[in-house]
């Protein structure tokens, strides 16, 4: 069995985004996952008539506290942290994080800063986005934002390969060891195909993939976890980032073919393991 992950994360009954995008997929490649839910919703929020609600951040403190009471921290790999709802629970996921890492000072960091999207814009409380960028990227050793995020964070645009390059590079000067930039469409991304940048102190390297017609939520979750995992077993950037974006590409495209609006992480799980095609991540 692999050291444990914590995963502070939102939950839905329905359907495969944050916690629920991500338990699983890293349970079936053997990573045992301790899953902490920053918010509880029937559903994504793109469904009419979703209902739930946040959690508060002293039930992160508490669940934190109780795991460090068990003694179990010093087993833990890491944390990983993706929608926090809040400006308060991400201050509790640091909290964890500080306890983790007195536990075991090797621990990594996975921060997926989910702020917005292109096209939509900021989506999170008043707060969240100054947290990610000014508390949270200093203490992590990966970041994963998408498009909107990376230009958000970095404060610049990230149109061409330079552009990005320099964000990506203005992202890892705040502290995190590899940043990941998902779903970019660049000057010179073919209109049929979705880029993704990853770089860390060895080099900076793209992957290519097609883009798919299909609009699915929880893949950057799901990216994330499984580029974490990965990056947790070969501690090589660009051997993660191959397995994670042939593993969702896979899995995006299996849900395109079911005709369904969820992630077919279940029914495709194999693809999990062993995808269909393998994307291989080129120097720059």
């Amino acid at each position: 069995m692999l050291a444990p992950i914590l995963s502070i994360q939102s939950h839905v009954v329905y359907g495969h985004v944050g916690n629920s995008a991500a338990v699983f997929p890293l349970q079936r490649l053997g990573r045992e996952v301790w899953p902490l839910m920053s918010v509880q919703f029937s559903s994504h929020t793109g469904y009419v008539g979703w209902r739930g609600r946040a959690f508060d951040a002293a039930m992160i403190e508490e669940c934190a506290a109780g795991l460090e009471a068990i003694g179990v921290l010093p087993r833990c790999a890491g944390l990983l942290t993706g929608y926090l709802g809040r400006l308060e629970i991400g201050e509790a996921a640091l909290g964890a994080l500080t306890r983790i890492r007195a536990a075991n000072p090797e621990a990594a960091y996975a921060c997926d800063p989910v702020i917005g999207d292109v096209g939509r814009g900021s989506y999170v409380a008043a707060g969240v986005a100054e947290f990610f960028r000014d508390r949270a990227l200093p203490l992590a050793t990966i970041a994963t934002p998408n498009a909107f995020e990376l230009e958000w964070l970095a404060g610049g645009p990230a149109g061409n390969l330079g552009q990005a390059a320099a964000a990506i590079a203005a992202l890892r000067a705040r502290g995190p060891q590899v940043v990941v930039a998902k779903s970019l469409s660049l000057d010179d991304t073919p209109a049929d195909a979705l880029d993704l940048l990853a770089s860390d102190e060895h080099g900076l390297w793209r992957l290519r993939t097609p883009k798919l017609p299909i609009a699915v939520n929880g893949a950057g979750d799901l990216f994330a976890a499984l580029f974490f995992h990965h990056w947790l077993e070969f501690r090589l950037t660009p051997e993660a980032l191959s397995r994670a974006a042939s593993a969702v590409f896979a899995i995006v495209a299996a849900t395109l073919a079911a005709g369904t609006r969820e992630l077919a992480i279940v029914s495709d799980q194999r693809e999990l393991v062993r995808p269909s095609k393998i994307f291989r991540a080129e120097a720059i």
